[in-house]
């Protein structure tokens, strides 16, 4: 039977690399902590080179408030905290924050991660949508459809923030329209694989919880790290081609990622080779003859949950889905077929903090002999990250 998979097409991350983008943050590593206390007082003295975030008050001068700042955020009684954004935003926020607004789920997860889903008090009907994900939000006012749309909802929930996308809408739009209510927006999406873990842990900052992401980032680092060291065993010849699906329109037409795409480099750093990555453009369209030309090994397609309402338990549709991909016209020549190696991949583990979970899938419907469970990753993360019961 064909393997029937949920993976993850998102860039593997190295949380040990990023800056925690928090004024204050002196030294730019990845908390604030008395070494940057110690490094804004060798600043002041002349002793090392300054830098934009160890002008903690950002009021233009290094000096001894910016220490009284630092040392307010250690000890989690700072009145104001001013970040850069995901969209390199400089945003100031008044502290305590108690009341957010959240269209996003994934943000919205990060604030199950973190255990402060009592601070969300307005979401979207996409949230509303996931009950069963998110059953402790169901009874909050929405602001619209996926996104904002009704400010006049919003600014009635009295936010102390609001965390949206910086596209959708706008972010000049949501900070035009709540301007006048004194309301601060801020960009977190959870959806760049380089960020994610710097956003959760400036996130924690915000909502006065830092130090509760630390378990879920050692459990994160853990998998990456076998990751790495398995894919960078591997030799060329170890790596199954494999063509990755991204729409089937029809015989002629059939969508895939190319060059620069991050389904690419994904398939890349999970041990895979891409027949269509030698493609300059990044989501190219090919026709069946390509592809039976190229022989894969392995055909991965990928499906957008909202095209499809198998949720959790169901295996029939998706079963259906593999099996008219081991049926068409000609295929019968490609290996991926013959040795009926076709996966199905989606994208609710694409992004967001339970990705990682997503690239273990990946790794092991490429090489069985993997070493590694995503089902018991994913029961962790259900169950100890995100307190809930594990379904399947």
């Amino acid at each position: 039977m064909a393997a029937l998979i949920l993976c993850s097409m998102q860039l593997l991350a190295n949380g040990s690399d990023f800056i925690l983008n928090i004024y204050g943050n002196a030294n730019m590593d990845q908390a604030i902590d008395q070494r940057d206390v110690d490094y804004v007082d060798a600043m002041i003295n002349g002793t090392v080179k300054s830098c934009d975030l160890a002008d903690a008050n950002r009021d233009g001068t290094i000096d001894q408030a910016d220490i009284a700042q630092v040392e307010a955020i250690i000890a989690g009684d700072e009145t104001i905290l001013i970040v850069k954004d995901t969209a390199n935003r400089t945003v100031s926020i008044d502290m305590p924050v108690e009341k957010v607004i959240v269209p996003s789920g994934l943000t919205a997860e990060a604030f199950k991660v973190l255990r402060a889903s009592d601070k969300i008090v307005g979401v979207s009907n996409a949230i509303h949508e996931k009950d069963y994900f998110f059953p402790e939000l169901a009874d909050k006012p929405s602001v619209g459809g996926w996104k904002i749309e009704d400010y006049e909802a919003a600014v009635s929930l009295d936010p102390d923030l609001v965390i949206s996308y910086e596209k959708w809408p706008p972010i000049s739009e949501a900070e035009e329209k709540l301007a006048s209510f004194a309301v601060p927006v801020a960009v977190l999406e959870f959806t760049d694989p380089d960020l994610v873990e710097e956003e959760l842990v400036k996130l924690s900052y915000i909502l006065g919880t830092a130090g509760v992401e630390d378990q879920y980032l050692r459990w994160r680092s853990g998998y990456e790290k076998q990751i790495e060291d398995f894919v960078g065993n591997l030799s060329e010849d170890e790596r199954p081609r494999v063509f990755l699906e991204t729409g089937f329109k029809g015989l002629n037409d059939v969508g895939t990622y190319g060059e620069g795409a991050k389904g690419n480099i994904v398939l890349n750093l999970t041990g895979g080779r891409n027949v269509a990555a030698g493609i300059d453009e990044a989501y190219p369209h090919v026709d069946s003859e390509w592809i039976i030309t190229r022989n894969p090994e392995v055909v991965i397609k990928y499906v957008y949950s909202s095209e499809v309402d198998w949720g959790w338990n169901s295996t029939q549709k998706p079963e259906a889905l593999v099996q008219e991909v081991l049926h068409r016209d000609g295929w019968e020549s490609i290996d991926a077929v013959k040795n009926q190696r076709i996966c199905l991949v989606s994208n609710e583990l694409m992004t967001g903090l339970d990705s990682i979970v997503g690239y273990l899938y990946w790794v092991k419907l490429l090489f069985p002999e993997f070493d590694v469970s995503p089902r018991d990753a994913y029961r962790k993360y259900i169950n100890d990250f995100l307190g809930m019961d594990f379904r399947i």
